[in-house]
């Protein structure tokens, strides 16, 4: 799978942790051409997350072509890619919790620059909840990681 060379090891343990957990990761499914603003997916009965590789590249221009500027193209996809697979995985751990919203003590908040994604997210979903704070957690590989490990091991 082509998305995993964007990834860091944070992301790769939160992959061990959701394959433990028994659920997979896949890529560029037919869920993918919905949209191209769509970078990640949960397939909940199937339990999968895809993530749209092809989306995050046509997002940042991103080409195998090496250029002094496709660098940046890379961090740029490579971000997209890394917060989609976060964020589908708060919902693995949201349903490792019952299908609940996980029980975080600390108070956290959305950045108000997501409000667009999260209304995007809702009309799939119509979990406003869920989507909120699958936002939030996928800037906090640290917590996520700790909460799947919380609810899923």
């Amino acid at each position: 799978m082509e998305f995993i060379e964007f990834l860091d090891q944070k992301e790769i343990e939160i992959i061990r942790i959701i394959e433990k957990a028994g659920y997979s990761t896949t890529e560029n499914t037919s869920l993918c051409l919905l949209s191209e603003k769509f970078v990640g997916f949960f397939k909940k009965k199937e339990k999968k997350i895809i993530i749209c590789t092809a989306n995050a590249k046509k997002k940042e221009a991103y080409s195998l072509i090496r250029s002094k500027n496709n660098s940046d193209q890379f961090e740029r996809t490579s971000i997209h890619i890394k917060k989609a697979l976060r964020h589908e995985a708060v919902h693995v751990a949201q349903e490792c919790n019952g299908g609940n919203l996980l029980d975080i003590k600390r108070k956290l908040s959305m950045n108000p620059a997501k409000n667009e994604a999260l209304k995007g997210s809702i009309n799939i979903s119509g979990e406003e909840a869920k989507e909120r704070q699958a936002y939030i957690l996928e800037d906090k590989p640290k917590l996520l990681k700790k909460e799947l490990e919380k609810y899923c091991l």
